[in-house]
C-alpha cells in the first residue's frame, strides 16, 4: 500500500520548521490559544480497532480531559496500515490541538518495517505525553515440555521446523522479537501471523500454536487461570504483574530492553504552550488513583510523562526497533 502525504510542514527543512515552531509558540496569540483551549470537541484519532487496549487506554483519558476541559472528546477509530491510516489523518490536520494521535510502538517501529510511509515519524508529530508502558511474555501451555528458557530453546531444537509461534500480526512487535529469538538462537520455528490479539489467544490455549510472545496485558487472566505458562519478559526489568518472570537480560539475552507504550501526539506546528498544557492535563488524569486503578487491571504500568521525556524516549526506541528489525531479518515491505 502506498500513502502520499505532502510534507508541507518541512518544505523549508527541519531547521526553518523548528525555529517557526518556537518563535509561533512564544506570541501572545500562541499563549492566548492555550488559555482558550479547547475551543470546541476535541477529536482522538486511534489507528486501531474499537475494543483492544489502545482503544480502551484512549477512551479512559478522553473521558477524565472531557471532564477536565468541558468539552467532548470523541474517539475515532480509524485502523489499517498498522497504524498509518490513522497516522496520516493527523499529520495533515490542522496543528491546533483539536486533533490529536493515540497510538503505540507501532508508529516508530513502521520506518523499519516499511519502504514507503506517508509522514515523518519524528518530524510530522509533536510527542505530547507517553501514557502507559505495556511488555511481551514468551507463554505456552502447561504441557509444553519447557518451564524456563533453557528448556524451551531445548525442546524447539529437539524438535527442528515442528514448533510454531504466534504473533499480533506481520511486523507486530511480538512478529519482530519472535524473529529475532528464533534466528539468534537457531531456532527452526515457524511464524504464524494472527490479525490481532483474540484469534491469536485463542489458537494458543487450543494448541494450534506452540508459543506466542504476547502483551502481559493479554496473558495475564490465562497465567493466572493455570492456562498459560510464562517462560521470560521482555523489558528493562521484571514486569510488576509477573515478578517470578525473568526478563531475557537477565538471563543472558541482551537487546530486548525497549517496551511497548501508547502515547499521545499533535501535528507537528502545534504552538508549544498548547502542547504544555494538554501534556500537563494528561499527566494529571494518568496519575488519578482511578484511572491508574483502570490500567493496573489491563496490566498496563501508567507513565504520564513530559513531551521531553517522551521525545526522548522516541528518538531511542526507534533506534533500538530498527536493530531489532534487522537482526530478525526482516526486510521492508
Amino acid at each position: 500500500m502506498t500513502l502520499h502525504l505532502p510534507r508541507r510542514r518541512l518544505v523549508h527543512g527541519a531547521l526553518a520548521a523548528a525555529a517557526a515552531a518556537t518563535a509561533a509558540s512564544l506570541t501572545p496569540g500562541a499563549r492566548a490559544q492555550s488559555t482558550n483551549y479547547p475551543a470546541r470537541p476535541v477529536k482522538l484519532v486511534v489507528p486501531f480497532p474499537a475494543g483492544g487496549a489502545t482503544d480502551l487506554t484512549a477512551r479512559l483519558l478522553a473521558g477524565k480531559l472531557a471532564e477536565a476541559w468541558g468539552q467532548q472528546v470523541i474517539v475515532e477509530n480509524k485502523p489499517g496500515a498498522s497504524g498509518m491510516i490513522g497516522g496520516e489523518q493527523v499529520a495533515r490536520a490542522p496543528a491546533d490541538g483539536h486533533t490529536l494521535l493515540a497510538t503505540i510502538t507501532t508508529h516508530i517501529q513502521n520506518p523499519a518495517l516499511f519502504a514507503k510511509i506517508p509522514y515523518d515519524a519524528l518530524k510530522d508529530f509533536e510527542p505530547i505525553s507517553q501514557i502507559c508502558l505495556s511488555y511481551l511474555v514468551l507463554a505456552v501451555k502447561p504441557d509444553f515440555p519447557a518451564r524456563d528458557l533453557r528448556e524451551f530453546i531445548a525442546a524447539v531444537k529437539a524438535a527442528p521446523g515442528r514448533h510454531t509461534f504466534g504473533s499480533f500480526g506481520t511486523g507486530s512487535s511480538s512478529h519482530i522479537v519472535g524473529e529475532r529469538f528464533a534466528r539468534q538462537q537457531g531456532l527452526d520455528m515457524t511464524h504464524v501471523p494472527y490479525k490481532g490479539a483474540a484469534p491469536l489467544v485463542t489458537d494458543l490455549l487450543g494448541g494450534q500454536v506452540s508459543s506466542s510472545w504476547i502483551d502481559v496485558s493479554t496473558a495475564t487472566q490465562h497465567i493466572a487461570a493455570g492456562k498459560l505458562r510464562p517462560i521470560v519478559v521482555t523489558g528493562p526489568r521484571r514486569a510488576p504483574m509477573l515478578p517470578a518472570v525473568p526478563t531475557l537480560g537477565e538471563l543472558g539475552y541482551p537487546g530486548y530492553e525497549p517496551l511497548g507504550w501508547v502515547g499521545l501526539f499533535a501535528p507537528a506546528g502545534t504552538p508549544r504552550p498548547l502542547i504544555e498544557k494538554i501534556s500537563r492535563d494528561v499527566m494529571r488524569v494518568v496519575k488519578l488513583p482511578e484511572v491508574q486503578a483502570r490500567l493496573n487491571e489491563q496490566t498496563l504500568v501508567p507513565v504520564g510523562d513530559s513531551p521531553e521525556s517522551f521525545a526522548a524516549t522516541l528518538r531511542q526506541d526507534m533506534a533500538l526497533w530498527a536493530k531489532i528489525v534487522s537482526d530478525a531479518g526482516i526486510k521492508p515491505q
